[in-house]
């Protein structure tokens, strides 16, 4: 860890690990050039069957002719979408688009027809890769739907059909890029309710993940399940551009399954394991009534806010090594800061680690912008090579969200002790965190406005032991009807994603409002907690 004392809540950029602003072509070129008969890709089934795999240098060929097939019908900085699950073409298009000068518009793949039409118009997209079912929603028809009134959309293919996907591999040309070129745009929500789009530049993605991992003490040769979604940055740049750069060989199943996970572990003698907490309190609880030997574990990683201390002995008692917590977001590429394994109990569960090194983080006083006092709560703010280049057409949140000094505003409180070690107190904006989902209340409000029996309503995050946090919905009628939650449960997976449907379904009659008339939504949720709904 770093030995530092500061005056301040100002961390200085650390120059410890080496700053070396590259591609993701140069990084993947590196490793395959390094250790190319090393497996880098390795396909696992739902039941645990290794399927394909590719080496590093046969990774690389097939990236490199997956993008020339893209720039054979794709113009130099085209946006196209990808939407599907965890499958080895997600990652060759995420390489082979970078190749080709391109930019990825990841999407997650239990959108719906409004949500996919939002994304494809707000990024400009000219195609679409996908595939046609997962898990029971219907992509295609999704995708059928959701492109029927676009002009923009030039190409729909389907992601594992190798034939379409590669058409024209022998036509293209592989195109030069530099680090600081957009290479994806990440939608996350804000404060509006609406998805912003973040651009992110190849070198933060690929350096962030080098320094993420290195500090996760992920060798060369080690084995890593990627359980998180390739759409989310931990999942298609953490995991993929990071196990590149340190030689790792990724475990790639279609989608998380704690059976699975113990399973692979325990077979394959995994050495690296990066989860949100929800899906390492199952792992744990099936190891437990299984049996399993886990202890081949020699890191394991968890996103999010602190660490409850039993999830930490858990994590001992199972793997035989600590839960290590990062925190970040899409908008810094994503992470933040981490811990380094070796802190105290209290450290472990009560922080959320140091910076990374090449970035300046501080705590500062929303208001004024100037940096609090050792301890002082303020919002967490980081500088330097990983923040995003800004939101997608949306010069206004860009300006709020990156000051003039170049400082990226998280939202989130937090305080710093003279060690730069960070704990977060809680939230600017009021995103909920349910699993390791970041969830934006006002999309669902706006949603369940539609509804003729609603005429205000107040969607808040409620504390969970499991969750971290469950959606709870307070709605007020103005018609005298009232329908039930199976209706409302209805109404809404008919509009949003299934994630992002309350738990809680709360009439009633008043608000609680401040003095300016508006609704007192942490005031809703300490009602809540203190049992007056149940």
């Amino acid at each position: 860890m770093y030995t530092i004392q500061l005056t301040e809540s100002f961390f200085p950029a650390q120059t410890d690990t080496v700053f070396e602003p590259k591609t993701m072509a140069e990084a993947l070129r590196e490793r395959a050039e390094k250790t190319p008969e090393l497996v880098g890709l390795q396909e696992v089934s739902a039941d645990g069957a290794f399927l394909r795999s590719w080496t590093f240098a046969e990774l690389l060929a097939d990236c490199e002719k997956l993008g020339r097939a893209l720039a054979s019908r794709h113009n130099r900085g085209a946006r196209i979408a990808v939407f599907a699950h965890n499958i080895p073409e997600w990652v060759l298009l995420e390489l082979g688009s970078a190749m080709a000068g391109l930019v990825l518009v990841t999407v997650n793949p239990s959108y719906q027809q409004r949500e996919l039409e939002y994304v494809l118009e707000q990024s400009g997209a000219e195609a679409i890769y996908f595939v046609k079912n997962v898990r029971g929603n219907p992509l295609g028809q999704i995708v059928e739907n959701a492109c029927a009134g676009n002009t923009n959309i030039a190409h729909k293919i389907l992601l594992d059909d190798p034939e379409a996907l590669f058409d024209g591999h022998n036509k293209g040309s592989l195109r030069d890029t530099v680090p600081d070129d957009i290479v994806q745009i990440q939608y996350t929500s804000g404060t509006t309710g609406f998805p912003k789009g973040a651009l992110l530049h190849q070198k933060g993605l690929v350096q962030n993940s080098i320094d993420c991992l290195s500090r996760a003490e992920l060798r060369e040769g080690d084995l890593f399940i990627n359980m998180m979604p390739l759409f989310h940055t931990t999942g298609c740049s953490v995991m993929v551009n990071g196990g590149i750069q340190i030689g790792a060989t990724m475990l790639l199943p279609p989608a998380f399954d704690p059976f699975l996970a113990c399973k692979l572990i325990e077979r394959e003698k995994v050495q690296y394991v990066l989860g949100v907490a929800t899906m390492l309190v199952a792992i744990f609880e099936v190891a437990q009534k299984d049996d399993y030997d886990l202890t081949s574990v020699r890191s394991v990683l968890s996103g999010g806010a602190m660490v409850p201390p039993e999830l930490v002995k858990l994590s001992e008692k199972i793997f035989g090594v600590p839960v290590k917590i990062i925190y970040g977001q899409t908008e810094a590429s994503p992470v933040v800061t981490q811990v380094w394994g070796t802190e105290t109990m209290e450290d472990l569960t009560q922080t959320i680690g140091q910076p990374l090194p090449h970035m300046d983080v501080s705590i500062r006083n929303p208001q004024t912008g100037e940096y609090c006092a050792l301890n002082e709560q303020g919002e967490i703010c980081a500088r330097g090579y990983m923040v995003m280049d800004g939101y997608n057409d949306n010069p206004k949140a860009t300006a709020e969200t990156i000051d003039k000094d170049g400082w990226l505003r998280t939202g989130d409180l937090g305080t710093m002790d003279s060690r730069g070690y960070l704990k977060i107190t809680g939230r600017v904006k009021e995103m909920i965190i349910r699993g390791g989902e970041n969830i934006f209340p006002v999309e669902i409000e706006n949603a369940l406005l539609e509804h003729q029996d609603i005429a205000e309503i107040a969607v808040v995050g409620i504390p969970d032991e499991k969750w971290g946090e469950q959606i709870a919905c307070f709605m007020r009628s103005n018609t005298g009807n009232q329908p039930d939650d199976a209706s409302l449960k209805s109404f809404i997976r008919e509009r949003i994603s299934p994630q992002k449907t309350p738990a809680f379904w709360i009439w009633i009659d008043e608000w609680p409002l401040t003095g300016s008339g508006k609704i007192q939504k942490f005031a809703l949720r300490d009602q809540f907690v203190d049992g007056k709904f149940n």
